[in-house]
């Protein structure tokens, strides 16, 4: 689903709410500094009714946040590492993150940390809230990916993945489990940085019980300046054909993206609601988008 942004970032995560996405982007807009609501639009006759789609910049990160019912639920299997630059910045974001929340690993002092706590908020969404010290903090907010379940011990293969199938990519630090961390396996990824299209995410392993996985509620959207980057991002990343639909796809470890032509956002955001209204149809019944066809029902050139 488009975003209406101005795209200066190739590639932006998507939060997937029942109904609660308004207010969602209202209350992490005023909890996170440097932080607005861009645009705010409504897509109508979705297969989930009339959705509401949001755009935010938080601490300078965009999102996407919509409300197309109760399909997905927001789990910690992506979560949100925020980097803070004193311990009083941690302790103002997790007294607001946590008020009807549930801490994951509660605030404290920890050995990679002394300052740190893992919530999931009221809405489901889960982050890591980390007093930095005197590390450098290149992006303030990462998407952190954990590798449980079936993928748990994957997480080193996706990042080699994800590097290959973007051009602008860099597989960074690694940290590895040691001897006597089990029930992690040795070797396995503790942490490890990629950086795609200038943008930083970190994955992890756990073979801890989790009763939760990788699903659609959080997707990472791709914006593309052309079909034959739709057609290579898509081709490469596709691994679940029966979770192809309206430029969402699953990959081989389960994430969910969405791959979507800077077009559709164009077309979105036109005054001319017919001419949305056409363009939605269209995109409603495709599984890779097709900017051609895009265009022509944009044009009404049947």
């Amino acid at each position: 689903m488009a975003n209406g942004s101005s795209h200066m970032q190739k590639i932006t995560t998507n939060l997937w709410f029942d109904t609660q996405a308004k207010e969602a982007a209202e209350f992490y807009t005023s909890t996170f500094s440097d932080s607005k609501i861009i645009n705010s639009s409504i897509i109508h006759g979705s297969p989930s009714g009339d959705v509401d789609i949001l755009t935010v910049e938080l601490m300078g990160r965009e999102f996407t946040l919509i409300s197309a019912g109760p399909l997905f639920k927001l789990n910690p299997s992506i979560s949100f590492l925020v980097g803070c630059r004193t311990k009083e910045e941690v302790d103002e974001l997790w007294q607001s993150l946590s008020a009807g929340g549930t801490a994951l690993m509660e605030l404290g002092s920890y050995p990679f940390s002394e300052r740190y706590g893992w919530i999931q908020d009221r809405y489901g969404v889960s982050w890591q809230i980390m007093f930095m010290g005197d590390r450098e903090i290149l992006q303030s907010i990462i998407p952190t990916l954990m590798f449980v379940g079936d993928v748990s011990g994957k997480a080193e293969g996706a990042v080699n993945f994800y590097a290959s199938v973007f051009n602008d990519a860099k597989v960074g630090d690694i940290m590895r489990y040691e001897k006597g961390d089990e029930p992690e396996e040795e070797g396995t990824i503790k942490h490890a940085r990629v950086v795609l299209e200038g943008q930083e995410f970190a994955a992890m392993d756990s073979a801890r019980m989790h009763d939760f996985a990788f699903n659609e509620a959080i997707s990472l959207v791709v914006s593309c300046d052309s079909q034959a980057e739709v057609d290579h991002h898509w081709d490469l990343l596709s691994a679940v054909s029966e979770s192809e639909q309206c430029g969402w796809l699953k990959d081989k470890y389960g994430v969910s993206w969405q791959i979507v032509p800077n077009a559709l956002d164009r077309m979105m955001a036109d005054e001319d609601q017919e001419k949305v209204a056409r363009v939605t149809e269209a995109f409603l019944k495709m599984k890779k988008l097709d900017i051609a066809e895009l265009e022509a029902a944009y044009a009404n050139d049947k």
